[in-house]
């Protein structure tokens, strides 16, 4: 049959589906009956070769390219025919096909170019042939050409040895470095020094005989010889192409960074030692910055010795002399340098890493650049990560001293500015200590020293701004998140860090304001909320077993007064935090036991949990302290949100309801704003969760919409309802959060939002439009695009609104809908452009912009849509070419110029 096809049937002759069934035929046959194929020895692939030979239908291509890559790939005899099976397929190298617009097959470039490519890479035996054509090919002027040709040599020598590149070699060099020489595309520059690395690493897998040519050293000469000079003209442009070319030789095998490294370190060394222009010695310290990269990408082994030990003193010289200078970039460079250095096994002494911490320390201390700062921060945690005990020893207490320190004597002598600078230090001081401690030794010598920022700032010791307590806490928190998972750290937090936080929160809410008149910074609202996701980030890491413990002893804190795990145990008997009374600064502690149980996993089981969902409730009704009733609220939400479905959770569900219903219900009661904010908390933690009883809750939010006191409240309160929550009720506190409840709540409610609207007195109006924007608004896009028609009427309203945020939030909402706009909206065009033109001149800078990328994208609208609007817009969009602000003026010359355009002959 085969041989009657190839010698009887001219296939490209037939029309193109006829060729097709040829070419699937064969594909067939490859697939069921190979070892008859394989019979047939060189006579398939000369009979195949004929067939293909002049196709140029893109869906027949795909389908031979994969007969070609079968015969490679599952060793068909190639015969005598191996050239002209390259032949044949090379002649389409490199791809260059455009599909036609509206293409019903989908073919795209791409695909032509992998599978071509896989035939043209799949065995060294084509090798002879494809790398001259590559070389050739690398002298296009086409840019495509270019990256498909280096793209397939970076492909084909991953298969090849080195004796099947060895005569090409120099003609390869050559277009590599033209390539990143004279590039102007990064992709080109980018492509060609990953085939360089792929070649070089090619070249080091040969294994050396006495008798054999080393091809690996052959090539770096080449490769050292072009660029190995222009390493010494650091102010040269040729420098950064050349370094790149020999770091990309280098990250090649460990072998190649060997060569490279014993060749150019010794000059860039020397060269740094000779130079004194700042600019100049940056420019070497990130040429080596470079060279360590390359090497750690091409060391496979961590424990490998370094190839840079011969030079590990120089290097750290190199580095601790920038270190010392004034110049700000060439420090930065310095500790990204000193960061590469450290990561490289065993080239960094124990000596070299004390005098690295001295450096570092001093930088914190005395460096007032921003970015200094914050580049030594990062290089102190990368090799505290490495070097523990260095940072233990030698900075910790360093940093502990300096802050603890005053600047001069209390007097009234000191200068304004020599406070700031102390305070910035501090600052710095308090980041580093949250930089470092990602070890667990280094955790258990620094977090006591946060805690005592925090003891002395409430005792007044030492005189640390609110700002600065503040900072010790987000270090605490940043600790809590990035430190290692384990038994020693969780102990840390459980036994150490939340206790001593709740025994200074309870003393300095006892003490209330003293009798001076001062009170302790701890009872600011400020520090509390700081405090919060301390106890809430370590209790969420907590082992089951810890997290059992801190849940019991944060309840018998909280309900029975049981103070016998904190320290400082000099409490009065029968402190009763969550009860009524007229201490603010007691009840306000109720943060900080929504920290500790909400974070906690659902599996930990809550002791007297009935007692304190309820002793929770009668705060959040009756105490009038905002801060106390709101996260007394969330507390109750947060336990209400994990706790298993049945009758216990519904009944407790309906009494609160009723509870807060009737307050809700009394326009003369004092605690309506209390009982709101219960609602909206619990209406959010059944509603991620899905309960069925969340409706009876969102329908009174609803309701409340009308309500002349609360009416704005409640539309706000939906903002809060979609938006996702930090502090508690989200997943990484372990919430109960189903995957798109947002998109459920919005399909559910729309129709009642609707309906509220149409029945609503006007002046309740603005109301129901800051709930649509406010829901509408946090869902996802494709959401909105789908949606958004059935509400378009409302949203038209919402742009006259008065309100600001309903205008920025609904304006966001309709800017994806008008890329592809439905027939409604076209249809009401007229009433659209009315009310973006009336807000171009909008008070809000943000309002501006937005109705100004909405105008820019209704000019992409039907011309004849649109035509009509043509004058009017490019009349109001003349002022705003005016306005005070760059970002508007900006917009409006983008909108104005696409505008212009509509229906003129080469415009839209």
């Amino acid at each position: 049959m085969l041989r009657s096809l190839f010698q009887d049937i001219p296939v490209q002759s037939l029309k193109m589906e006829e060729r097709s069934y040829v070419y699937n035929m064969l594909i067939s046959l490859m697939e069921s009956r190979e070892a008859e194929l394989k019979g047939l020895g060189a006579d398939f692939v000369f009979g195949f070769v004929q067939s293909m030979d002049g196709e140029r239908d893109p869906r027949n291509l795909l389908l031979a390219f994969q007969i070609a890559n079968n015969i490679i790939r599952r060793s068909y005899d190639l015969g005598t025919f191996t050239e002209e099976l390259f032949e044949v397929t090379s002649c389409y190298f490199p791809i260059d096909f455009t599909p036609p617009p509206n293409d019903p097959h989908g073919i795209t470039k791409e695909e032509l170019i992998q599978a071509l490519r896989a035939v043209l890479t799949g065995t060294p035996k084509f090798a002879e042939f494809l790398l001259p054509l590559i070389i050739e090919k690398l002298d296009s002027d086409v840019q495509s050409a270019k990256l498909d040709s280096l793209q397939t040599l970076t492909a084909c020598v991953s298969q090849y040895e080195h004796k099947d590149l060895a005569e090409f070699l120099e003609g390869l060099w050559a277009s590599l470095r033209r390539e990143v020489f004279q590039t102007s595309s990064e992709k080109i520059e980018s492509a060609g020094l990953t085939a360089l690395t792929a070649l070089t690493s090619c070249l080091s897998r040969s294994v050396l005989n006495s008798d054999s040519e080393d091809s690996l050293r052959t090539f770096l000469d080449l490769v050292l010889n072009d660029c190995k000079h222009h390493l010494c003209e650091p102010d040269l442009k040729l420098v950064w192409p050349s370094a790149k070319l020999l770091q990309a030789a280098c990250s090649a095998s460990t072998r190649a960074s060997h060569i490279v490294t014993a060749a150019v370190m010794p000059s860039l060394i020397e060269q740094y030692s000779s130079r004194t222009q700042c600019s100049h010695r940056r420019t070497l310290l990130e040429v080596v910055q470079r060279f360590v990269q390359s090497v750690k990408i091409s060391q496979s082994l961590e424990n490998e010795e370094s190839v840079f030990l011969a030079f590990s003193q120089p290097l750290c010289n190199m580095v601790f002399s920038a270190l010392t200078e004034s110049n700000s970039s060439l420090q930065i460079t310095a500790t990204s340098v000193l960061t590469s250095l450290a990561q490289q096994t065993g080239l960094l002494l124990d000596s070299d890493i004390e005098l690295a911490v001295d450096h570092l320390t001093r930088l914190l201390l005395t460096e007032e650049d921003d970015r200094v700062s914050l580049a030594v921060v990062e290089c102190a945690g990368a090799l505290a990560q490495l070097y523990p005990a260095a940072f233990i020893t030698k900075l910790i207490p360093r940093l502990k001293k300096e802050m603890f320190s005053e600047p001069m004597e209390q007097d009234n002598r000191r200068e304004p500015s020599e406070l700031h600078s102390h305070n910035a230090v501090r600052q710095r001081c308090l980041s580093a200590l949250a930089a470092v401690s990602k070890q667990p030794s280094v955790v258990l010598e620094s977090t006591p020293v946060l805690l005592e920022v925090l003891s002395s700032a409430h005792t007044g010791s030492a005189s640390f701004s609110v700002e600065e307590v503040v900072l010790a806490c987000r270090s605490l928190q940043r600790i809590a998140e990035q430190v290692q998972d384990t038994e020693k750290t969780g102990r840390c937090f459980h036994d150490i860090i939340i206790p001593r936080l709740l025994s200074l929160a309870l003393q300095a809410a006892l003490q209330g304001e003293g009798s001076s008149g001062c009170r302790s910074p701890l009872v600011e609202e400020v520090v509390l909320s700081a405090m919060v996701p301390v106890i809430s980030t370590s209790c969420s890491r907590l082992q089951p077993t810890l997290a059992g413990q801190t849940a019991s002893r944060a309840v018998s804190l909280f309900l029975d007064g049981d103070v016998s795990f904190l320290p400082d145990n000099s409490f009065p008997s029968h402190i009763q935090l969550l009860k009524q009374g007229d201490s603010w600064s007691q009840s306000q502690m109720v943060c900080l036991l929504m920290g500790c149980m909400c974070s906690l996993p659902c599996s930990v089981e809550v002791p007297q949990v009935d007692q304190l969902l309820s002793q929770l409730e009668e705060m959040s009704c009756t105490c009038s302290h905002p801060l106390s009733y709101t996260a007394a609220a969330k507390c109750f939400a947060g336990l209400v949100n994990k706790r298993p479905l049945g009758d216990s959770l519904d009944s407790l569900i309906q009494r609160t309801m009723k509870r807060v219903c009737s307050e809700l219900d009394c326009t003369t009661s004092a605690v309506r704003t209390q009982a709101f904010t219960l609602l909206i908390w619990v209406a959010k933690a059944l509603l991620l969760r899905y309960h069925p009883l969340s409706t009876a809750l969102t329908d009174k939010l609803f309701s409340l919409l009308d309500d002349a006191e609360l009416g704005a409240t409640a539309a706000n309160g939906f903002s809060l309802l979609m938006s996702d929550s930090v502090d508690v009720l989200n997943r990484s506190y372990h919430a109960d959060v189903r995957i798109m409840y947002r998109q459920r709540f919005f399909s559910e409610n729309s129709a009642k939002l609707v309906q509220g609207f149409n029945a609503a007195p006007q002046e309740k109006k603005p109301n129901y439009l800051k709930a649509l924007s406010n829901i509408v608004n946090k869902l996802p896009k494709q959401v909105q695009v789908t949606e958004l028609p059935a509400l378009l009427s409302l949203l038209l309203e919402a742009l006259s609104c008065p309100d600001q945020g309903v205008q920025l939030s609904t304006l966001s909402c309709l800017e994806p809908v008008l890329i592809d706009p439905p027939l409604a909206l076209i249809q009401q065009l007229e009433a659209l452009v009315s009310r973006l033109i009336a807000l171009i001149c909008s008070p809000a800078m943000n309002v501006r912009i937005a109705s100004l990328r909405c105008i820019h994208a209704l000019s992409r609208f039907p011309v004849h849509e649109i035509l009509p609007f043509r004058a009017r817009v490019l009349q109001a969009l003349a002022p705003p070419l005016d306005d005070r602000k760059r970002l508007v003026r900006s917009e409006a010359v983008q909108a104005r110029g696409e505008w212009f355009l509509v229906g003129s002959p080469g415009g839209r």
